[in-house]
């Protein structure tokens, strides 16, 4: 996402490169190119001429230090401005409601009902709540059939009432429910409208009225751009929004609504949903985006994700294993397992400080590891639990086994040690502690 804003963006910082000092002449060329990049991005102009005119402030304001480079100080004024654009700090759900209730509002298409699943699933797993998922949408079955499925796959329970054609009426008794079972969180799918549709309009004007929600979240389609602006600005007038989701941020976006969306309706982005897998949806972090955007990466949310999966008995186990030397292939083949719980293996090292750029234009699958565990699994128990013993004759039969030629075999095999070696000095230097083991040499997914 925001590739070519990215490139753009790196490319009007090459104006000041090699600059002694910031001056009126460099500054309005560097800007001015900003301008064009944030246009270029579906960015309304009036809001990109006012984005660069307080950057421009900010750099003539500034006194550069002798340690650091006209270049980077703009960096640093570009990445500050666009977190503040994009509302400065997260923004987390009210969750104070007994129960909380949460009305989810958009346009047809938007992803309304993949991410009131995915907030279901987030609530769950994150929050530790109890929520109860509605199906709210009378108009399209198909929308009912798609929630209960998704209910079902992350285990949170669905109201339906299939024959009430009443969406008020629907939302009222999912409350009741809610109430009677313990159901501390009430997700509330509508159905999807246009904002000129004014009898659907109205009609979730109405379910507002009716349930009074703690949230009312406007999911948006950040693949529409300033469209999607205009669409929030009609819905925000008649609805009161709290918050927006920005959902197909890793579809092939110039960004456009993310940069003003928060800007236009005074309200935050909340979370920002990619991928149709249901734990595919992350708090949106303003700070965090601004480095994405500018090419940093993204460390903090890398971390976290390895957290999320992190096992500190498993993890403890490893390690005594790594210093007995005696991490062999199924602890490999885990470690695996793990990373890929992580989520889309392109969008995780794209979080690395400098990869994001260098791997843009490599279509890494999210079976990129499956050539990797088709050679381990050809291997016996004995042979993963004993690494030593795989010989020439060994490796001849694993090759014919995981359909594989002896020369990627012999390469994995080389690579696994060399790892082995480092995740042991790793060991020594930092006295433990390995967590997850995230250092692969040479083991990056391969290119399709």
């Amino acid at each position: 996402m925001f590739d070519n804003l990215s490139e753009r963006l790196e490319s009007a910082f090459k104006q000041l490169k090699g600059e002694g000092r910031i001056n009126e002449i460099n500054v309005a060329t560097t800007v001015k190119e900003i301008r064009r990049a944030l246009v270029d991005a579906d960015v309304n102009y009036k809001i990109a001429k006012e984005f660069t005119d307080k950057v421009k402030d900010k750099a003539m304001g500034e006194k550069v230090l002798t340690s650091v480079s006209p270049g980077q100080l703009m960096v640093k004024i570009v990445k500050d401005e666009l977190a503040e654009l994009m509302g400065g700090r997260e923004e987390e759900l009210s969750l104070l409601g007994k129960p909380t209730i949460i009305l989810i509002a958009g346009l047809q298409g938007s992803g309304k009902t993949t991410f009131s699943g995915k907030l279901a699933n987030f609530l769950k797993t994150k929050k530790g709540r109890h929520p109860l998922l509605v199906a709210a949408d009378i108009y399209r079955p198909a929308a009912m059939e798609q929630l209960r499925v998704l209910g079902e796959q992350i285990k949170v329970p669905v109201f339906i009432e299939q024959e009430n054609k009443d969406a008020v009426s629907i939302a009222n008794n999912a409350i009741a429910h809610a109430k009677q079972n313990n159901h501390n969180v009430v997700i509330i799918d509508t159905a999807g409208r246009l904002a000129i549709d004014e009898v659907m309009m109205q009609e979730v004007a109405n379910i507002k009225s009716a349930v009074k929600p703690d949230e009312i979240l406007f999911v948006v389609d950040s693949m529409t751009g300033q469209d999607a602006v205009n669409t929030a600005k009609a819905f925000n007038d008649r609805l009161d929004f709290t918050g927006v989701v920005l959902t197909k941020l890793d579809g092939d976006t110039r960004g456009g609504a993310a940069l003003s969306i928060k800007y236009t309706v005074d309200k935050p982005i909340k979370f920002v949903s990619m991928g149709e897998k249901l734990d595919a949806l992350d708090v949106f972090y303003p700070e965090r985006m601004a480095q994405r955007i500018l090419g940093m990466g993204d460390i903090t949310t890398l971390v976290e994700r390895a957290q999320a999966q992190f096992d500190e008995v498993q993890a403890k186990k490893l390690e005594k294993k790594i210093r007995a030397n005696k991490f062999d292939f199924e602890d490999f083949k885990e470690q695996l397992q793990q990373i890929k719980k992580m989520g889309n293996i392109k969008d995780l090292l794209a979080m690395i400080p400098g990869v994001g750029k260098a791997i843009k234009d490599i279509d890494i699958s999210d079976d990129a590891f499956k050539g990797i565990e088709a050679i381990i699994n050809s291997m016996t128990p004995f042979e993963r639990a004993n690494p030593d013993v795989i010989d020439g004759s060994r490796r001849k039969r694993i090759a014919k086994g995981c359909g594989k030629d002896i020369n990627e075999v012999n390469a994995f095999m080389k690579q696994f040690e060399q790892m082995k070696q480092m995740m042991g000095m790793m060991n020594k230097m930092k006295g433990g502690g390995m967590g997850m083991g995230m250092g692969m040499p040479g083991m990056m997914p391969g290119r399709r």
